[in-house]
């Protein structure tokens, strides 16, 4: 059921929206995650729309909303976004899951020009929930959590080239102008511990955007118009933290009359968590 107590069942569509991407949203989406790319003076950053599944959760989250978790996250990029372009967008269930003790949604967000109706970029989301009988007392997820799982295979496994990596402190005002303005767990510490957090959970939209800026400055339009994004928020980012962007070259194939360039990302913070963990590709 949906936070309305109703199905959310595979091929719900949960809303769209209509928007313009002014060069004022360019510009506040730089300031926010300080991402000044020069195509930013004619297009728009990718993943503008970042957080736009989110305008519909009432349709597509399920009602038990203690320590829900943003748990992998793909884009698929098909054209760039030119600045002043009219867009619509449209929001879809089109997968649901179990794993591992915990119910998971998959909402697919497109985002088109208004007037030809051409796909840009598609987003998709998979939330996962908190199944109602393993709630339990105290924090669902704290800063010891990363320590009582299971080691990861290792990664990287690329041997190519290393990306340029890219530094981000996340505090407060970031995640205020990447998750706000309105009070919730990514913007406030009172709210998370509604939501059995300790303190301010980062979007996980966030690390995903921290990777685009690193793709964006190796391939440019490469990535702007095909790039590709899958990744896996492997750790809960909390506020005040410094994390870095990676990003290392995997393999490359031709794809029609480009070659596409595979590499291997992840974000990491300064104690070593990997916060996200995937795979991203350009064309060249």
């Amino acid at each position: 059921m949906n936070l309305h107590g109703k199905p959310a069942a595979v091929g719900l569509h949960c809303g769209g929206s209509s928007y313009v991407a002014s060069r004022e949203v360019v510009d506040f989406y730089a300031d926010a995650l300080d991402d000044r790319s020069t195509l930013y003076q004619a297009y728009a950053p990718p993943l503008l729309y970042h957080s736009e599944c989110f305008k519909f959760l009432f349709e597509w989250y399920l009602r038990n909303l203690i320590g829900n978790l943003h748990a992998r996250q793909e884009w698929l990029l098909f054209a760039p976004i030119p600045v002043g372009a009219s867009l619509r967008t449209r929001s879809t269930i089109i997968d649901r899951y179990e794993k591992r003790g915990r119910d998971y949604v998959v909402n697919e967000t497109d985002v088109s020009d208004a007037g030809s109706g051409a796909l840009l970029v598609r987003g998709r989301t998979h939330q996962s929930f908190l199944r109602e009988e393993k709630q339990g007392e105290g924090f669902v997820v704290d800063e010891r959590s990363p320590q009582d799982k299971q080691p990861r295979p290792p990664f990287p496994t690329a041997t190519g080239e290393d990306l340029a990596p890219v530094a981000k402190v996340v505090d407060q005002r970031r995640c205020w102008m990447f998750s706000g303005p309105s009070r919730n767990y990514h913007t406030d510490a009172e709210e998370a511990r509604k939501l059995g957090f300790p303190t301010i959970v980062v979007q996980g939209m966030m690390t995903t955007c921290f990777i685009a800026e690193v793709m964006m400055n190796r391939f440019g339009m490469g990535f702007l118009a095909g790039g590709r994004m899958d990744v896996k928020l492997t750790n809960v980012l909390w506020v005040d933290r410094r994390v870095t962007a990676h990003g290392k070259v995997r393999s490359q194939a031709r794809e029609g009359g480009a070659t596409r360039v595979h590499c291997d990302v992840w974000v990491e913070a300064d104690d070593g968590t990997r916060i996200s963990i995937g795979e991203a590709s350009a064309l060249v």
